[in-house]
């Protein structure tokens, strides 16, 4: 007697083969840059404390912020910031009931990810042309 089969299930598709939708990767980067949003937020409550606390407080703050280190964890912010706002507008306009086909849905989030790159880049090349002609 031949013993009975068991139905073929479908296998779960591995990380290396299963292609990530480009909606699905701007909602894992909306919640990492909401996270680092938070690290951020207490960066900057700390230089407020620094200011605060006096002139060499603050003249500590500035140094670091000045440093190598110090930018990169600011260019970060300022990305992750601008990352972060427009994932909001975007699912704004989403519950507003606009953008919800397939089409216009990943050109949304590519604009997004276009977007915040360019906003931040923008912000730091004003910020720095006016600190270059302010000292």
């Amino acid at each position: 007697m031949a013993e009975p089969r068991a139905p073929a299930r479908p296998l779960s598709p591995h990380m290396q083969i299963y292609r990530w939708p480009i909606t699905m990767l701007m909602s894992i980067l909306h919640r990492i840059t909401g996270g680092a949003l938070y690290v951020g937020t207490v960066l900057l409550a700390a230089w407020l404390l620094c200011a605060a606390a006096g002139p060499e407080s603050f003249a500590w703050a500035q140094w670091f912020a000045g440093t190598p280190i110090g930018l990169l964890i600011l260019f970060g912010y300022t990305l992750a910031l601008m990352h972060h706002m427009l994932g909001g507008i975007r699912h704004f306009v989403w519950d507003l009931g606009y953008g919800l086909g397939p089409v216009i849905r990943d050109r949304w989030a590519y604009a997004n990810v276009i977007g915040s790159v360019a906003l931040t880049v923008l912000i730091w090349i004003v910020g720095i042309s006016i600190s270059l002609t302010a000292g």
